[in-house]
């Protein structure tokens, strides 16, 4: 009974949101998990320098021509299809060749790749001396095979997507983090440094494995279909076009900081990563999950021609994202020493590595709000069939992203390097919010700016809680270990939030009304979850 659940179709967004919400972090856990392995066995030196550098173009390929050719793609098309029962033949015929045409678009490129691995590793880290470079190379050949895994791997996992079973989906991520660590455990003393590498290769098969299954479970059987001139393959890559280069301006966006950051002392690419895994949980959680979410009923109001119920679903959406992500920037603001502590402090990862890893999450922190927005605002231009906008405005934060680390770094080092960052993910929101508004006349910032107010009082009175119980457990628990770091965090901070919640409460804040109304549906099925916003019913995820 247990297992059947784990195929069962998400019913609604709460529900969907919930699901990719729980397993993001899980494997944020996962992946904090896998860091702390890493720079307790090996520190902030030139093997992680190494190991980042090789990830950045795989991760590239990956990110661009997978992802980008998918998600905006081939889901409309496989749901269009799969919906009408008539024509499910047609979605599994399309399911094959867009598998076939993505791996075989992936082999083209990785062999491309493979050939000019030397230039390559000279562009990502121009550095790094002669040796270092070398390594760069050899392991990013490596890792190419991983991106061939995971190009048939996210082929089956647009069909769980479409098929709203999010359980295989969403469990996929965790085991990849599965992989790398098992690669770091194991791998690593019996093949030298190099067992890194094999990891990711580890990680990307059981990636695939698992939503091979979830397809399977989900009606999908192999058919060797190939042909680019199928209709619905046309629509597809006519698609992907826009989106592709988006995804790319993102990826070169944080490419081109590792690139300038390999110019700095030894060390400093795995600092500035290991900062930006661990800003990034947040956004993981609230930014994407609710992005994924309310994808759909945006486009399912879009494609009514509902405008006036599009943008109360954005701005109801954009209220409860940032009404969870201003308690988690104070407590990321507050406690930046003790979470780089808590998650790479170990081993060879010294005092000075985790200073000038916390000073970057610092900045970072100050973009969580920004970062996540542009989920979601971005998918609101998708919803309206504009994929020009966010491009462009990919291109712009791109550019200002460059010019601000190369007035900031020579500063404030890595530090600078993610100050730029913020300021970029601003000037992306601003850009993408902008025409937006423009083009509806109106995204409600009324009610947005008037629940700020509120949660902002919440917020300075978490802030100061979470300020003040910071030194009681140090007279307890001495911070020289994990668990006493721990139960700072755990303690302070979590005083802080019930204390963001209680005055949240106090406001009346209507974004905590919604939140303890929709967990309590959810915890004590009292009721179906709905849509805490006016629209219409039967919006599934």
């Amino acid at each position: 009974m247990l297992f059947r659940k784990f195929h069962q179709e998400s019913k609604t967004i709460a529900g969907a949101a919930i699901l990719v919400g729980a397993f993001s972090l899980l494997s944020r856990m996962m992946g904090f998990v896998r860091d702390r392995i890493l720079a307790g066995t090996f520190g902030a030196g030139d093997v992680l320098d190494v190991y980042y550098a090789a990830f950045k173009v795989p991760d590239f390929l990956f990110g661009v021509l997978v992802i980008g050719a998918l998600s905006a793609s081939f889901i409309p098309l496989f749901t269009k299809h799969y919906d009408r029962e008539v024509d499910r033949e047609a979605a599994w015929r399309l399911t094959n060749n867009a598998l076939h045409l993505t791996f075989f678009g992936a082999v083209i490129a990785s062999v491309l790749l493979f050939f000019w691995l030397d230039p390559l590793a000279a562009l990502i880290a121009p550095g790094f001396p002669p040796a270092k470079r070398q390594l760069v190379a050899n392991w990013t050949g490596i890792m190419l095979a991983a991106q061939l895994l995971l190009a048939g791997s996210m082929v089956f996992g647009s069909v769980l997507q479409a098929r709203k079973r999010f359980f295989f989906y969403a469990s996929a991520p965790i085991l990849y983090n599965v992989g790398i660590i098992a690669g770091s455990l194991w791998l690593v003393p019996a093949l030298g440094p190099v067992g890194l590498a094999w990891g990711v290769v580890l990680g990307a098969a059981l990636h695939a494995l698992v939503q091979l299954y979830g397809a399977a479970q989900a009606g999908y059987r192999y058919r060797f279909v190939c042909d680019p001139r199928q209709r619905e393959t046309r629509d597809m890559f006519r698609l992907m076009g826009p989106r592709m280069l988006g995804i790319a301006m993102a990826q070169v966006n944080v490419v081109c900081l590792t690139v300038m950051a390999s110019w700095l002392a030894a060390g400093s690419v795995t600092i500035f990563t290991f900062a930006y895994n661990v800003q990034f949980f947040p956004v993981g959680i609230v930014g994407v999950a609710y992005a994924v979410a309310a994808f759909p009923m945006l486009a399912e109001h879009a494609g009514r021609d509902h405008l006036e119920r599009f943008v109360s679903v954005l701005s109801s959406t954009v209220r409860q994202m940032l009404f969870l992500l201003i308690p988690l920037t104070l407590l990321f603001l507050i406690f930046r020493a003790q979470l780089i502590r808590l998650v790479v402090g170990a081993g060879k990862f010294g005092w000075e590595e985790t200073i000038l890893a916390s000073d970057a999450l610092a900045f970072f922190a100050l973009s969580l709000f920004s970062q996540s927005l542009v989920f979601l605002i971005a998918r609101a231009h998708f919803a309206l069939r504009d994929t020009l906008t966010p491009c462009l405005a990919g291109l712009v934060s791109l550019v200002v992203n460059v010019l601000a680390s190369l007035v900031f770094a020579p500063r404030f080092g890595i530090a600078g390097f993610a100050l730029a960052f913020s300021i970029s993910s601003m000037v992306n929101l601003a850009l993408l919010w902008v025409p937006l508004r423009v083009r509806l006349g109106s995204l409600e910032e009324l009610s947005i700016v008037q629940s700020l107010y509120r949660m902002t009082a919440a917020g300075l009175g978490a802030g100061i809680v979470m300020q003040l119980l910071k030194p009681v457990t140090v007279y307890v628990f001495p911070l020289e270990t994990f668990v006493a770091v721990f139960i700072q965090i755990t303690f302070a901070g979590g005083v802080g939030m019930v204390a963001y919640a209680a005055l949240a409460f106090f406001l009346k804040s209507p974004e905590m009304t919604d939140l303890t109304a929709s967990l309590h549906a959810r915890l004590f099925r009292r009721a179906c979850p709905t849509e805490t916003v006016p629209s219409e019913p039967s919006a599934t995820a």
